[in-house]
């Protein structure tokens, strides 16, 4: 078999396409623009009657009278005043150097924006080749466009992963609605179920009446949460939230809400410890005053704090303690919240500030709520200029809020 020849490649052939093309508008320019001279000069020499060559003849030409000394008659000859030239062609070039140089960069002006509206229409018809096909970038662009073709790969690549990332949350929440739907049927027909036997029953035992009404008081309570938790998804996709930043005392608002969740803790178990400190320049820990404020929105930072000790409380062990730590520096503020609870795995860990992201992969346990506590706490924080973090390691889990003392 004869070897295969070798191809052309399409990029070098772009290439010296391109080169050619170049010269040969140039080469055009110039062509049209001798020809348009001796145009121009023809023209006016026609109109005026030979008007050009009479004023050549009267301002760079003489005529003098030889005297022949055998004839009786002499003739004249023509000279050429050749300084006279000379210094109307010096004026010319003068005047024509900065003529030539605004025509040729108007020439380059105009050439210029027809060459970027040319490569913009040609990058645009390549970026919706490369956005609407799965085909790689070096597939569909030349090498010149090497900086377009790195960055419209990484656009891609970013889009991709945000496509991903809302159909997993899309797929969450709509599982979650599933249980929730599914969910609501167990309580609501035991609430049916229990208050049409006292109903019918009539002379029922009041110990065993007393037994039914507790039931279904705790079945519509579960009812309760469920519909809060279908109100909160909705919620969540409507709303906007807009911060009101004042002076807040974070000692006060943290010991006020220990104090809050003692009814929770105590039906789990639970205590809860508050630790407030100061750090130094040089990086020593005190005790803080009476006060430690940020300036912040009082009301949404106590819903983060909020939904970070439900959290807590809800996959804390029974009987075990729950710390919060507030430590204030010069620009930062940190607050991490520790219980001791199962160990978060690493690929969990990174989700748990999803939207509808919940660790109990099953509805049968009452953990959590709608998946959407921690991710409304990350956006309250972020919006603050803080970050939220979390780690969990030998059966303690931690989040901490970091926060600037002051912001605008």
């Amino acid at each position: 078999m004869f070897p295969r020849e070798k191809a052309f490649p399409v990029r070098t052939m772009f290439h010296v396409n391109k080169k050619l093309k170049r010269t040969l508008i140039t080469l055009f320019i110039i062509a049209a623009g001798v020809f348009l001279c001796n145009l121009l000069y023809l023209m006016l020499d026609y109109a005026f009657n030979g008007f050009i060559r009479e004023w050549f003849a009267r301002e760079f030409m003489y005529m003098e009278w030889i005297s022949a000394e055998e004839a009786a008659e002499g003739y004249y000859y023509i000279h050429i005043r050749w300084s006279r030239i000379k210094e109307v062609a010096f004026k010319v070039f003068l005047v024509m150097i900065p003529v030539l140089a605004l025509f040729m960069r108007l020439v380059s002006v105009i050439y210029a924006s027809w060459r970027e509206k040319q490569v913009i229409r040609t990058a645009g018809h390549m970026i919706n080749d490369f956005m609407r096909h799965d085909r790689e970038a070096s597939e569909v662009f030349p090498a010149e466009y090497a900086e377009i073709s790195l960055q419209m790969a990484e656009i891609k690549a970013a889009i991709q992963r945000q496509e991903q990332l809302q159909k997993e949350e899309a797929g969450r929440k709509n599982d979650l609605i599933t249980y929730l739907a599914h969910d609501l049927r167990t309580p609501l027909t035991s609430v049916i179920g229990y208050l049409s036997l006292l109903d019918e029953a009539r002379d029922m035992p009041q110990a065993q009446k007393t037994k039914y009404i507790h039931i279904t008081l705790d079945k519509a309570h579960r009812l309760e949460k469920l519909i809060n938790e279908f109100f909160e998804i909705t919620r969540y996709n409507l709303q906007q939230i807009l911060l009101e930043k004042e002076m807040v005392d974070l000692h006060f608002m943290l010991i006020q809400l220990t104090d809050e969740f003692y009814p929770i803790l105590s039906t789990h178990g639970n205590t809860i410890s508050l630790e407030m400190q100061q750090k130094a320049m040089d990086g020593t820990i005190t005790e803080p005053g009476d006060s430690m404020t940020v300036y912040a929105d009082g009301e949404k930072l106590a819903r983060v704090f909020n939904n970070i000790l439900k959290n807590a409380v809800a996959y804390s062990y029974p009987d075990t303690e729950i710390k919060v730590r507030c430590i204030a520096g010069e620009e930062m503020v940190s607050i991490t919240f520790s219980n001791r609870g199962k160990t978060i795995p690493a690929q969990k860990l990174d989700a748990v500030f999803e939207k509808f992201f919940r660790l109990d992969e099953a509805r049968s346990t009452d953990n959590g709520g709608a998946g959407l506590g921690l991710a409304i706490a990350k956006d309250i924080v972020t919006l603050h200029g803080g970050r939220i973090t979390a780690e969990s390691v030998d059966e303690v889990t931690a989040f901490t809020v970091e926060l600037p003392v002051w912001t605008q």
